[in-house]
C-alpha cells in the first residue's frame, strides 16, 4: 500500500470517529441532517417562533445569496420560506465570535437584497426571521430565546419592519419544547434524542452505509476545499514577495511561477 493510499485510510477512520461525535449543533453535520428534510426544518421553527400552524413550502441547506456581487458572501445554513412568504435563515454557531450583532445584521440586509427585484415597492419586502442558535448563553441572561426587534426610542412602539432576529440559547436545557429541542442539538447519540424526526435522520447518517458515506464524502470534499484554500494563498503570498523583492508586475511573478494563464485572473483580483 502506497503513503497516499495510507494516508487516505487514516483520513477516513478520522472521519468515522468524528462522526460518531457530530450533534446537529455541529454546521457540518447540520447541513446534512436538514438536506432535503421540509419537515424537520418546520419542526424545528414551529417550536423556536412559537408558530405551530407554521408551514414551509420550500426548504434548503448552504443557500448562495447570489446578489451580493462585489460584497462579502454569504451561505445560509438552512433557508425556509413559508406559505405566507416569509423567510427563515437558520445558523448554527458553536463559538461565541461566530454569532456576533453584526454578522446578524449583515444576515439581515443580505435577505432582504436577495428578495427585492427591481422595480418592486419596499413594501412587498417579507417578513424575515434570522435565527442563531449558538451553544453558549452569549447574552448571559439566563433566558431561552433572545428575540431581538427595532423599537422606536421615547414612545416605545414597535418599529414593524418585519424584520426579526433571534438568538436560541442551546445551554437551556428545560422540560419545555424548546428545551428538548436543544437538547437534542446537543446530543451525538439518535437513542437519546426526543424528537423521532431528529433521531431517524442522525441514524442514518451514522449508521446507515449509505448515509456513513455521504457524511464521509461531505468530509473528504471539506478536506480537499481546505486544501486548496490553503495552496491559493500560499500561491498569492510567492506573487506578492516576488512582486516586492525584484519590483515584477503581477503578470511577471505570475509567469515566473509557472502559473497558468486560466487560472491567474484569480489570483490578479487579489492584488
Amino acid at each position: 500500500m502506497t503513503e497516499k493510499e495510507l494516508q487516505k485510510q487514516r483520513d477516513h477512520e478520522e472521519d468515522l470517529q468524528r462522526l460518531r461525535g457530530f450533534r446537529p449543533l455541529d454546521d457540518t453535520f447540520m447541513r446534512v441532517l436538514f438536506r432535503d428534510n421540509l419537515p424537520l426544518a418546520e419542526y424545528v421553527l414551529r417550536i423556536i417562533i412559537g408558530k405551530e400552524d407554521l408551514k414551509l413550502t420550500r426548504e434548503e441547506t448552504q443557500k448562495d445569496l447570489v446578489r451580493l456581487v462585489g460584497a462579502r458572501g454569504l451561505c445560509l445554513d438552512v433557508h425556509g420560506e413559508d406559505d405566507q412568504g416569509q423567510q427563515y435563515d437558520l445558523e448554527v454557531q458553536r463559538a461565541d465570535t461566530g454569532a456576533r450583532p453584526e454578522r446578524a445584521r449583515y444576515h439581515a440586509g443580505a435577505l432582504d437584497v436577495e428578495n427585492l427585484n427591481a422595480g418592486q415597492e419596499f413594501e412587498e419586502l417579507p417578513t424575515t426571521y434570522i435565527i442563531f442558535i449558538t451553544e453558549n448563553d452569549i447574552f448571559k441572561g439566563g433566558q431561552a430565546l433572545y428575540p431581538i426587534d427595532r423599537a422606536i426610542g421615547g414612545i416605545e412602539q414597535p418599529f414593524k419592519d418585519r424584520q426579526h432576529i433571534l438568538y436560541v440559547n442551546a445551554s437551556y436545557q428545560g422540560d419545555d419544547p424548546l428545551g428538548q429541542l436543544m437538547h437534542d442539538f446537543l446530543c451525538s447519540d439518535p437513542d437519546d434524542m426526543y424528537s423521532e424526526l431528529m433521531a431517524e435522520k442522525t441514524r442514518y447518517l451514522k449508521t446507515d452505509p449509505k448515509g456513513v458515506e455521504t457524511m464521509c464524502k461531505v468530509m473528504e470534499d471539506m478536506r480537499n476545499d481546505v486544501e486548496k484554500r490553503t495552496e491559493y494563498r500560499t500561491k498569492l503570498e510567492s506573487i506578492k514577495n516576488i512582486m516586492e523583492s525584484l519590483d515584477f508586475t503581477p503578470k511577471q511573478a505570475m509567469d515566473a511561477l509557472k502559473i497558468p494563464v486560466s487560472e491567474q485572473p484569480k489570483y490578479q483580483e487579489r492584488l
